[in-house]
This record gives structure tokens, sequence and C-alpha cells, in this order.
């Protein structure tokens, strides 16, 4: 037992090197390019648009003769979002634009709550809102209507937002700066999370961990493989040329974790992406009670690691092996007195909760929740558990009134 808790530890700690060293790396939207941020890529203005059936999907009408295009569109696919959407617009209203001609665009995706009517008192005559078209057989709900918005847009950078999320006041000069460094491409980034049921403190952070602990970020700007992508579809700004030739939703039409999905066509399309520290200028509440939480990972994490069980059983064995059998161990050590146990548990104890509050502090969450990495671990397990089964029994997953495989 004591070899197994010294190896534990010894592996934690240079988890914890990785993690420091690669948070370290995460370029900060708006800020200068840097050597990791990412200098200007070749825009390649040369290049065809994709000549796919799909295209009438991703490319948006021009604007009307005589009328200067604008330099962005913020838009924000809403279903059943009457709690959110009026201080999303709010947010969105309230940021300045430098002078560059923005427009708002909200899809009501057959909402039944009074979206459609909250959205239009709170945006005004400074937003669209769109009625959204029935979903076709093969469509995720949110692709589609992305797919639609995209459709609507007329602006040279496309900034998707959920209508969860909230911009602070230089959000998008921040976000129009990074979009003119890198040129083309997509820029996304993890918006801080606010959290208040216990599910959501265990789990919700983890987003962010994972990333950290396993991800080198300077190799999302610099690889083209698309192993190497990372994206949260709370904030996804992308260039229009760069999603019309990556097939924009139209080609990832079926997937559950679109965000991921869009990130991995746009490298394998050529295309820079940049995975950006956008904490200071955006935050959210993805979910607002336990079951929330449960029914979104529950739906996303099969899907997100590609419904590959030898590889979730992997990580998860991998996970409890670090960060659970450590805590096991202090408590038998405590029971049984074995001191020199309870030393290198204690040990591996306190650098896992170093690892966790390396990705906190880039997540902007508060310094305690590094404590609860085991019970984090734990929870993770369970509802990767139940993503697992939703899969192979066949009955899928249930979200916001949608069935999907």
């Amino acid at each position: 037992m004591i070899a197994l808790l010294q190896g534990i530890t010894g592996i934690i700690v240079l988890q914890l090197l990785f993690a420091v060293w690669n948070a370290s790396r995460l370029p900060v939207l708006g800020a200068p390019p840097g050597e990791e941020a990412a200098e200007p890529e070749d825009t390649q203005p040369g290049k065809a648009p994709a000549d796919s059936a799909d295209a009438q999907h991703t490319e948006a009408p021009s604007a009307s003769e005589g009328t200067r295009a604008p330099a962005l569109s913020v838009l924000i696919p809403a279903r059943d979002e009457a709690k959110n959407i009026a201080a999303c617009l709010a947010s969105v209203l309230a940021c300045g634009t430098a002078g560059r001609r923005i427009e708002i665009i909200v899809l009501d995706d057959r909402s039944s709550d009074g979206t459609v009517e909250l959205a239009a008192a709170a945006g005004g005559a400074r937003t669209q809102v769109l009625a959204g078209a029935g979903l076709p057989e093969g469509w995720s709900g949110k692709c589609h209507a992305c797919a639609q918005l995209a459709e609507a847009a007329g602006g040279e950078w496309l900034l998707f937002l959920d209508a969860d999320i909230r911009l602070h006041p230089q959000a998008l000069d921040a976000a129009m700066a990074s979009a003119a460094a890198q040129g083309s491409g997509l820029i996304t980034g993890f918006p801080r999370q606010l959290t208040g049921s216990w599910l959501e403190r265990l789990a919700v952070p983890l987003m962010v961990f994972t990333i950290v602990c396993h991800l080198p970020i300077p190799l999302v700007r610099r690889s083209e493989d698309p192993r190497f992508a990372a994206a949260h579809g709370g904030f996804m700004l992308i260039h229009r040329d760069s999603y019309i030739r990556c097939g924009g939703h139209s080609a990832i039409r079926d997937q559950l974790v679109d965000d991921m999905a869009l990130a991995k066509a746009v490298k394998l399309a050529g295309e820079p992406v940049t995975l950006a520290d956008i904490s200071a200028h955006t935050e959210m509440r993805m979910y607002h009670n336990a079951s929330e939480v449960w029914k979104g990972y529950r739906k996303n994490i099969y899907a997100g690691l590609g419904r590959k069980p030898l590889l979730l059983l992997g990580v998860l064995l991998f996970y409890a092996l670090l960060y659970v059998c450590p805590l096991i161990a202090a408590l038998g050590a405590l029971v049984t007195g074995d001191n020199t146990a309870l030393l290198w548990a204690a040990a591996a104890l306190v650098a896992g909760a170093a690892v966790k509050r390396t990705a906190d502090r880039s997540g902007q969450q508060p310094l305690w929740f590094c404590l609860l990495l085991p019970a984090s671990i734990l929870s993770l397990i369970a509802i990767a558990a139940a993503s697992w089964r939703g899969s192979i029994s066949g009955k899928g997953y249930e979200w916001k009134g949608r069935q999907y495989p």
C-alpha cells in the first residue's frame, strides 16, 4: 500500500507541474497576441467555399445593396429560455462596440415558455427575433438552430452565444480584438461558471479541470490534429469564411457535443482554433439544480468520448486511482493507526487539491472548491456510468423536451 501511495503521489506531482505550466499558456481574450496565443494566420482569401450540397445551411445572404455588412453577428439559439433570455440580451446590448456595426439575432427554437415574447421585449429595435423551423430528422436541436442563425446572419464574424451566458461590458471589444489578431478560424473559451447546488459545485468546474490537466493548450492553436481541440458552446466566435469552409453546423448536424464537433471540423478544414481565457469577460450558470446537471452531463459525457467504452473506463479508473484512492487509504490508515500510510495518503490528497486549485484558479472558482475533488470525481463516475447506460440501453437521452439517441 505504501508503494502504491508513493506512486500515486508522484504521478499527481507530475500532473501538478503540467497543470501549472498548461494554465500559464492560456491566451487571454482581447490581450495582444503573444507567442502562445497565436500569430495572425493567413486567411487564404483565394480559397473557395465548400461546394457541398449543404452549403445553403452555412452561407448567409449578403447585405442588401448599399448597406454596409455588420462586422459581427451575435447569434443566440433559444429553446425554453424564458428565465435567461432577457438578462442575456441586456448584457449583450450593454457591451461597447468601438464603432463597429453589430447585429443581434435570436432564434426561438419552438419554445413553449414565452421565450419569444421576452426576447422581443428585451431586445427592442436592435434585435431580430426569428421563429425557428421544425427539427428535421437526423439533426440535433442546437445544431439546427445555429445553422438557421448562420443562414440569417450578415456579419464577417459570427458569435454563437448560449442564452444563459452574461457578457461583461468589454466582452465584444475583447472578442473582436482577438478576432482581428487571428484573422480567421474559431475563438472559444470557458466562461466563468456560477454554481448554486452541490452537484453543480462538484461537477461543473471539472470542465476546466480536464482541459488544464490533460490537453496541451498550445497545441489547440499550433497543431492541425483535431484531437487537440477544446471548445465551449456558450461562446463560439468564428469567421464567416471559416464557417463555410468547415461545413458549418450542417456538417455536424447529428452531434450532441456540437461545440467540440465544430472545433474539430474547423481544424480539419485547415483553419486556426484558439482556446482563450474568457472568464474575465463572461459568466454563466449552465445548470440551476442537480437534476439539470445530471441530465446535461449524462447527455454529453459518453458522446464526448466518441462513445468508446474502454476509453471511458480507462479515464474513470485513472481518476479514481489518483483522486479517490488516497482518501480511502487515509481513512483506512486512521482506523489501523498506520502513520506512514496516512502521511503518504495525505501527501497525495494535498497534491490533488493543488492540481484542482490550479484549474479552479483559471476558471475563477472559489478557493475551497479544491477540497471537493474526491467527491467531484465520484460524482463524475456516477454521471458517466449513467451516460454509458443511456447509450447502450438504446433509451438515449432527453433534453429540453427532445429525445436523442
